[in-house]
């Protein structure tokens, strides 16, 4: 779905989204609140961006209440708490507690608001049909990921039912805003610790974008950004947003000792203990940027770093998410210096790897 030419007028969607949540930051600070929680104020930013990636809808989720997102937010936070309850992994009992039945009410509004979009979108592409549809469409410049589903069709050739269409956005939206916004909390939060290598990232934008405001930052840009694209990949080995993944073998597999595991059977696969092996990282837990260099990668196995999995089955949203990621860092480097706190973060791995309490760093205006 997510060919660079549907990506690319996303690319404003982002700068629009990280303005908003920067002028919160400033707002924060100049009512004295110089320490920010990341993962609070970027998982609002990156749900901002999804619903008008996904679905083409304002929310305004970063300075109001949405209804939508506070569901989005508790079906993040119970399906996280579930996962630690193993007696409770069946929908009976589940859904006779009290978590349950909250889920089920989350999933409902949840399904409920995608299903108003896709009705309403489906009746404009009757009435309109397809070419003058995508007339419409070529004239404010983007496709939402809705459009791309219901203008897609599956192996067999045939559309995508309602039901397919939903299930993939609410994917989407659910798996997309919290993995992405732990991967820029910690990748900050690495900046803050290296200022030197944020100092490096802040002058290479500075550089691109010489003559032209932050907002005028073009999908073209960001191949343009050698470290600052090493520091996040180095940021998302040291920090991985998912930290393991399970995976069923279609196959015998021999170990290295000779040991098999039968076809069949699922692993669990340690994306962390991968990315912090000695054995194919020395010195695991320093950050080093030049680690991706590309003459010092070269020989690297390419299953040796895999933030978003591999294969078949990998993240469908890795190129959305990095385009955003290095949109979103490039202009907070423009506008703000990021310090450490005073409190050094204690990882918190649950379905993604967050920080005990909060990842919280200082933040100071640029002039």
């Amino acid at each position: 779905a997510f060919h660079f030419n549907i990506l690319k007028p996303y690319v404003k969607i982002f700068t629009d989204s990280t303005k908003v949540m920067h002028a919160k930051w400033q707002h924060l600070i100049s009512q004295g609140s110089a320490r920010l929680d990341m993962f609070e104020l970027i998982s609002l930013m990156t749900l901002d961006s999804l619903q008008k990636c996904v679905f083409s809808f304002e929310s305004n989720c970063q300075e109001k209440p949405s209804e939508y997102i506070a569901a989005i937010l508790d079906l993040s936070a119970l399906v996280s708490k579930r996962v630690d309850q193993i007696f409770l992994h069946k929908d009976f009992p589940y859904l006779l507690t009290h978590d349950g039945q909250q889920f089920c009410k989350a999933c409902c509004l949840v399904h409920e608001f995608t299903d108003s979009i896709i009705k309403e979108r489906r009746h404009t592409l009757l009435n309109q049909g397809i070419d003058d549809f995508l007339k419409a469409k070529s004239k404010s410049k983007t496709l939402d990921f809705i459009d791309v589903l219901l203008l897609s069709k599956d192996e067999d050739g045939r559309e995508l039912s309602d039901e397919d269409v939903r299930a993939e956005a609410d994917t989407f939206m659910f798996a997309g805003h919290d993995t992405t916004a732990s991967g820029l909390s910690w990748v900050l939060y690495n900046l803050a610790r290296h200022p030197e290598y944020q100092e490096r990232c802040r002058q290479e934008v500075r550089e691109l974008l010489r003559g032209r405001g932050p907002e005028e930052i073009e999908w073209e840009d960001l191949a343009q950004l050698p470290f600052l694209t090493m520091c996040i990949k180095e940021s998302l080995r040291l920090h991985p947003p998912v930290t393991d993944i399970s995976r069923c073998c279609t196959q015998d597999v021999v170990l290295p000792d000779g040991r098999v595991i039968p076809k069949g059977v699922t692993c669990l696969i340690s994306i962390f203990g991968l990315h912090h092996n000695p054995a194919v990282w020395p010195d695991p837990e320093v950050y080093d940027p030049f680690r991706f260099d590309p003459e010092n990668s070269k020989d690297r196995s390419p299953l040796a770093f895999i933030p978003f999995s591999a294969g078949p089955r990998n993240c469908i949203g890795q190129t959305f998410a990095m385009a955003e990621m290095k949109v979103v860092l490039a202009l907070t480097l423009l506008r703000f210096r990021v310090l450490p706190d005073a409190t050094e973060p204690r990882r918190k791995p649950e379905l993604i790897l967050r920080a005990e309490g909060g990842l919280w760093l200082r933040v100071e205006p640029l002039s």
